[in-house]
This record gives C-alpha cells, structure tokens and sequence, in this order.
C-alpha cells in the first residue's frame, strides 16, 4: 500500500514539473542581480537552480562544521545506551550495587536519564539502601515524576512505611488519576495500614487497565475481601459482605476463617459455623477446623461438639481436632472431658494453642499452679521450644495417647 502511494505522488511531482516547464518555455524570465559591481544575470529557472545549489553547498558547510560534536555525541550515546543495557542485565542477575553504579552513569544522557534513574532506584532498594534508593528518586521525579512517585511508593510500603506511601498516592486517588501501577500500589498499602476500604477503591481501576491479569487481580480482590470481612464494624455489615460476595469466595478457607472470626467477636458467629461446616466436608482444613472451636458460643457449644466428634471419627490423630474438641468440652461445662481431650493433643503435638488451651481448663478447675505453668509452656512454645506433656499431666496418663496410624483402606494399624 505504501508503494502505491509513493507512486501516485512521484506522477503527480513528474506532472507538476511538465507544467511548470512548458509554462516557462514562452517566457522563462530574466533575474539580474548587482552588488558592489559584481552582476549576475540569469533565467528564472536558473536562479532557482542557483539558490537551490548554494543552499546544498551551505547545508554541506555546516554538515561539516558540526560532524565532530556529533560523533562525540554519538559516541555518548553509544556508550549510554550500552551501560543502560549492562545495567538491567546486572539488575536482573541480582548484582545491585554493580547495576546501580552503571545505571547512574548510563543517566548523564539525556535521554535515557528517566529509565536509567529509576531502574537505578530499584538496584538500591533490592540491595537494601533505601536512603540511597529514595535520593535517587527525587533525582528521578525531575523527568519521570509519576513514575518516581509510584517507586517511591513501592520502596516506602516494602520498607515499613506503608502509611507514608499511602498519604503519597492519596491525592491521585481521590482525585481517579492514578496509573496503573498506582492503583496496585495504593491497595497494597491501604491493605498494609488496616484501610481495607480505600483498597476496595482501587479494585474498579485495576479491573479495567488489567494491568494485574485476571488471576492475580482475583487474588487481590479475595484479599481485600478478606481484610473486610476482620475489620466489619458491625453485624449487618458483615453479613452484607458475606451475601454479596460470589459463590466461589464463599467457599474459600481463608475468607471463611476472617468471616468466622468477625462473627464470633461481633457475637453472631452460628452462620459462620454453619460455613465452616460444609468447608470442612469438602475438603479437610485443619485452620477451619481451629476456628470453630475458637467462634463457638458457649450456647452452641455442646451441638457443634456433636458435630466435631463425628469428624474424629475420620480424624482420630488430628491434633487440631482434638484441641478444637477441648475448646468445645470446656464451653459446654465438661472440663473432664476437655481436659482429655488437650492432654491428647499435646502428646502428639504439641503447640502453643494446646497449652493455652489446657491452662483455662485448669483455672476453670481452680487447679491455678498448675494453669500458670501450662500458660508459661504456651508462651515457650510461642519461642520456638518443643514442651511436650509430662508422663502424668493434669492427672491423665500420657502414654496411653498415640498417633493412630492408618493404611491406604483407612484400617488402623497395630502398635509395633
């Protein structure tokens, strides 16, 4: 197509000269030109001829007048451009502080001084230097300053100042004129201060830039979902949230979980138990099954223990059950049986939680000492030692508790 143009307009430039050639035949003009005694006399066509050589000749003058400046600035941007590329490819390999030092010598040229200062930016921010990393910037916003704001943003959020990048992106978003990028950035914030409401401003943008891709925005959305679901301020709040979120949302663990441990704070956790319920029957999530001990009222207490102990039946050394079960026992006023239940639990496994747990069965049982001492396991356990039960503990013999094994048909094994 573009032959075919090149063609029509060569014609019509072959046209115009036939015409202007055969109009000048008849009279093709007289230019006379005198200065300090020179005299130039000539046809129109021949002055034109003239001016049209004498320009080229200029134009020739000054090509080489210039040439040495320009190969000196080619040359630099020669040399740049291969630091650029030298530069992201140290960047890439992980080797910062090399990428950084060609990077800032790959700005000196003009043009390339946007990328080049803020991938710069990004080479003292993976090494750790952010003091190094935000001077750099600030450098950087004199000629790319949306994209230092939104790097900026980024070093700031992944360096425990989230609070500082979200009153940086704030007024692009609340007057909607954040980039892409911005949008992904301001969510994450607002998620890392406890602002899962301004996050939710941002999910609309991202939608329709896709810059995030269908997968990863869905994530985000589940995420911020999730953020509001723990932070609901009250009761119709959160089940608003719960009715109006999709069918597939509704049936993810870590969105049950947060909705069930909204609903128990807010007192009004039987829909959320009932949640956990089908979760659990579709597939076994020990964290689900941790919560509804923990969201269960005391009013429910004994139904939904009715309830875990048909799962321990498929479940029998699971020892988040078996704790869940001991949460359940002591709010249904049974500590005899909660305490069992604990004691198991700790014998296979022995957790923080666990102890914890046992420590309130024993100070509802007025058995204080020996409460103190299970909350001061808890809290080792929280530092990482292993602090299994003693031989007699709380009154139960612990070496009768072990780990039920089962083949592939699911018939226990016998001890060996």
């Amino acid at each position: 197509m573009k032959g075919k143009r090149w063609l029509v307009l060569a014609l019509v430039i072959i046209l115009l000269l036939v015409l202007a050639v055969w109009w000048l035949s008849a009279d093709p003009g007289v230019v006379l030109i005198r200065f300090r005694g020179w005299r130039v006399e000539a046809t129109l066509v021949g002055a034109v001829a003239l001016l049209i050589a004498a320009w080229i000749a200029i134009g020739f003058l000054w090509w080489l007048l210039l040439w040495p400046f320009g190969a000196m600035s080619r040359r630099r941007r020669r040399i740049s451009h291969e630091r650029l590329r030298d530069g992201l490819v140290a960047l890439n390999e992980g080797r910062n502080v090399e990428a950084h030092r060609t990077l800032q010598r790959a700005a000196q040229y003009a043009s390339l001084r946007s990328p080049a200062l803020l991938s710069a930016a990004e080479a003292a921010h993976r090494h750790g230097d952010t003091t190094r990393a935000l001077e750099t910037l600030d450098e950087a916003a004199q000629h790319a300053p949306e994209a230092a704001r939104i790097l900026r943003a980024r070093v700031l959020r992944e360096s425990g100042r989230a609070e500082e990048a979200l009153q940086l992106l704030a007024p692009g978003a609340d007057a909607g004129k954040l980039p892409p990028a911005g949008w992904h950035e301001f969510a994450l914030a607002a998620l890392a201060t406890g602002q899962p409401e301004k996050a939710r401003t941002a999910l609309e943008p991202l939608r329709k830039s896709d810059m995030l891709g269908a997968t990863a925005h869905a994530e985000l959305v589940d995420r911020v979902l999730g953020a509001l679901l723990g932070a609901a301020p009250d009761a119709d709040t959160l089940q608003g949230l719960w009715k109006h979120a999709t069918r597939q949302q509704r049936q993810m663990p870590t969105l049950i979980e947060a909705y069930a441990r909204r609903a128990a704070a807010l007192d009004v956790s039987s829909d959320a138990l009932d949640a956990i319920e089908d979760a659990v029957k579709r597939e076994w999530t020990p964290a689900l099954v941790a919560v509804y001990g923990d969201a269960t009222p005391p009013a429910e207490a004994a139904a939904r223990q009715r309830t875990a102990l048909r799962w321990l039946e498929d479940h029998p050394s699971d020892d988040i059950l078996l704790r869940t079960l001991g949460v359940l026992s002591l709010r249904a006023s049974d500590p005899r049986d909660a305490r069992e239940y604990l004691v198991r639990a700790l014998a296979l496994h022995p957790t923080a939680a666990s102890w914890a747990a046992l420590g309130d069965v024993q100070s509802a049982s007025g058995e204080t000492d020996d409460a103190t001492r299970c909350y001061a396991n808890a809290w080792k356990c929280t530092q990482g030692e292993i602090i299994a039960p003693r031989p007699q503990e709380a009154g139960l013999d612990t070496s009768q508790f072990t780990p039920e094994e089962r083949d592939e048909h699911g018939v226990p094994r016998l001890p060996t």
